[in-house]
C-alpha cells in the first residue's frame, strides 16, 4: 500500500505538471493478479483495485494498525471488468460488470475471484473509516438510483447511477456511484463545484487507448488540469473543483467520504 499526503492550496499553487501528477493522479491502478491500495490523507479514504486474473486475491493489509482490513473501516466495490465473485466471511456475491458491493465494518475475510481468467473481473475499491456496522449489500446496476442530467446542446448529457448513499444502501460515510456520458457528450460535473466537508476520488474508464480526459482541478478562478487515460484515477481535495472534458464520451466512478452524506452538499461555480 502506498501513501498520498494532503496537499494544501498554497503547495498546490507552486507545483509544476510533474508534481501535480505525482500527488493527485493514480496512474497505474489495475494490474493482473494484484491487489493495489493507495492510502490518502484526504479524509483517510483508501483507493485501490483487485484484478484476480489467475486464482483468488485476499484483501489484506498490515499497515493500518488493525487486526484486519475492515476492523474499523467500510468498503465499496464496483466491477468494471468481466464477471467475478467476492466472498465475504464465507458468503459469496456475484458481481457482473458495473455491479457494486457494499461491505460493512467488521467483515474479516474478503476474497476476490474471476469467473474467467481470460476476461478477469476488475474490482475498483473505495474504503473509508467507519464508526459502526451496516449490513453488506449487493447492488447491481439496475438497483442503483438512476438520475439523467445534462443536454445534448451543452455536450453533457449523462446518467448518474447512485449505488451507496442514504435511501439505497446504508453506510457510515462512504458515498459511491457511477456516471456514464451519452455519445457526443464530453463534459462531466458541470457546473463545477467543491465539497468543503468531503474529499472525493474519481476513476475514469471506457476510454479508447488513443483518447484522453482533461481533468480540471484547483480554485474556480485559477484552474489547472491533468491529462488522464483509461482506468486512471484522480484525488480531489475538499478545496478543489473536480470537473473534466474528454476527447470522446466515457464513464467514471466517483467516491466521497467526510463530514456528511448529502449528495447535493456542494458549492457550485460558473466560469
Amino acid at each position: 500500500m502506498t501513501t498520498r499526503y494532503s496537499i494544501s492550496p498554497r503547495e498546490y499553487a507552486a507545483m509544476n505538471t510533474a508534481q501535480l501528477r505525482e500527488n493527485f493522479l493514480l496512474e497505474e491502478l489495475f494490474s493482473p493478479g494484484m491487489l493495489q491500495l493507495v492510502y490518502t490523507h484526504y479524509d483517510r479514504i483508501i483507493v485501490g483495485s483487485a484484478v484476480p486474473s489467475a486464482g483468488e486475491i485476499a484483501l489484506a493489509e498490515k499497515k493500518l494498525g488493525a487486526e484486519f482490513f475492515l476492523e474499523r473501516r467500510e468498503l465499496g466495490v464496483i466491477n468494471i471488468g468481466g464477471n467475478g465473485k467476492i466472498t465475504v466471511d464465507g458468503k459469496e456475491y456475484t458481481l457482473e460488470n458495473r455491479g457494486c458491493l457494499y461491505i460493512g465494518r467488521g467483515a474479516r475475510d474478503i476474497v476476490f475471484t474471476s469467473n474467467d481468467s481470460k476476461n478477469p473481473a476488475q474490482f475498483y475499491l473505495n474504503s473509508a473509516p467507519a464508526h459502526r456496522h451496516y449490513p453488506t449489500v449487493h447492488i447491481p446496476q439496475n438497483r442503483a438510483i438512476r438520475t439523467a442530467l445534462g443536454t445534448k446542446d451543452q455536450c453533457n448529457e449523462r446518467v448518474i447511477f447512485k449505488y451507496i448513499l442514504p435511501g439505497n444502501a446504508k453506510s457510515c460515510q462512504l458515498v459511491m456511484g457511477l456516471t456514464t456520458l451519452a455519445a457526443g457528450s464530453v463534459w462531466n460535473t458541470m457546473p463545477c463545484h467543491t465539497h468543503e466537508c468531503r474529499a472525493e476520488a474519481y476513476l475514469y474508464f471506457d476510454i479508447a487507448p488513443e483518447q484522453r480526459i482533461f481533468h480540471l482541478m484547483g480554485y474556480e478562478n485559477e484552474t489547472r488540469h491533468l491529462v488522464i487515460g483509461d482506468r486512471q484515477g484522480v484525488l480531489s481535495p475538499p478545496w478543489s473543483i473536480h470537473s473534466g472534458v474528454g476527447t470522446q464520451c466515457y464513464s467514471f466512478i466517483w467516491g466521497m467520504c467526510g463530514e456528511n452524506q448529502d449528495f447535493d452538499d456542494m458549492q457550485a461555480f460558473n466560469f
